[in-house]
């Protein structure tokens, strides 16, 4: 095997990896359930190297991505589902009908993107696939997909398996269409303020100076008034048009920066974070805000 730009080549590795009695154990080892977890975690890679603008390390992460892809359509073409080339041709096709003012007939192209189109489209596509599933028979193959069907409604084709904060900025943006959403940021911001206090209630004993052994460990009910919150978080960041996702990166970003910082003041001294106290690593803390505001 030698590397090349044709996708074939790519299609072939994975053949071989996957060939009972040749090919790679671990790979052969491996199902759909168990690939979806990588699959994942390449997308953020991706992102990942996208947020820091490193181009070569965003070719290799597009590479992995993609090696997911072929991954995913050999065993499907393995259970005589699909292969690759449908994937391709699907996606393809797709494009071509959500496009009708780029690929479509002179009178599509001159009418342009009329508004709702896409709406329109992609509801005829949802209706198309349910009517295929019906029709189709279920495949004989050893291990197939889990035969589970999302539910009916405006929110059903919303995915599962997005990150939670991205799933309920596109829940909330689906009801919103509708006319389901608050009318101004600011009942938003009663309503987070609400679901605070009422996770506080929850998570706080009576005594406010109550040790933290003192409080309840986790409880449904204490999970419940969590999510909520966060719930109305994602709400808050929607009507701000911010990505709660990216939002939350920067700020994850920003933690390891400063504790980084407080590390390598500590380290001046042959000295680490467990050497320190608390208001020894709140000062560096500071310090570190402080030089961030200064600037480079």
């Amino acid at each position: 095997m030698t590397p090349s730009q044709d996708i074939a080549r790519l299609i072939e590795i994975m053949a071989a990896l996957r060939a009972p009695g040749t090919g790679c154990p671990w790979d052969l080892e491996q199902s759909f359930e168990t690939i979806a977890p990588y699959t994942i975690e390449e997308a953020y890679e991706v992102a990942d190297a996208i947020a820091r603008r490193d181009l070569v390390d965003l070719k290799d992460e597009l590479g992995d991505l993609l090696l997911q892809v072929v991954y995913h359509a050999r065993m499907a073409e393995e259970q005589h589902a699909f292969a690759f080339g449908d994937v391709v041709e699907a996606i393809t096709a797709k494009m071509i009908r959500r496009h009708p003012h780029v690929f479509g007939s002179n009178e599509e192209r001159a009418a342009g993107a009329a508004p709702g189109f896409w709406a329109k489209i992609k509801a005829e596509e949802r209706a198309a696939k349910a009517a295929a599933r019906d029709e189709a028979q279920p495949t004989a193959a050893a291990g197939p997909l889990p035969a589970g069907r999302r539910g009916d409604g405006l929110l059903a084709d919303v995915s599962l398996a997005l990150p939670a904060l991205t799933r309920a900025i596109k829940l909330q943006d689906k009801a919103a269409k509708v006319g389901f959403d608050w009318p101004s940021l600011a009942p938003v911001f009663d309503k987070m303020r609400e679901e605070l206090a009422e996770l506080e209630q929850v998570a706080l004993p009576a005594d406010p100076r109550g040790a933290a052994a003192d409080r309840p460990g986790p409880t449904p009910e204490l999970e419940e008034e969590f999510g909520d919150l966060l719930f109305v978080m994602a709400n808050v960041a929607r009507h701000l048009k911010l990505d709660p996702e990216a939002a939350l990166r920067a700020a994850n970003q920003k933690f390891v920066r400063r504790f980084h910082h407080i590390e390598r003041r500590l380290a001046e001294g042959n000295r680490a974070p467990a050497d320190s106290t608390l208001a020894e690593m709140d000062a560096l803390w500071d310090e570190a805000k402080a030089l961030e505001k200064q600037g480079p």
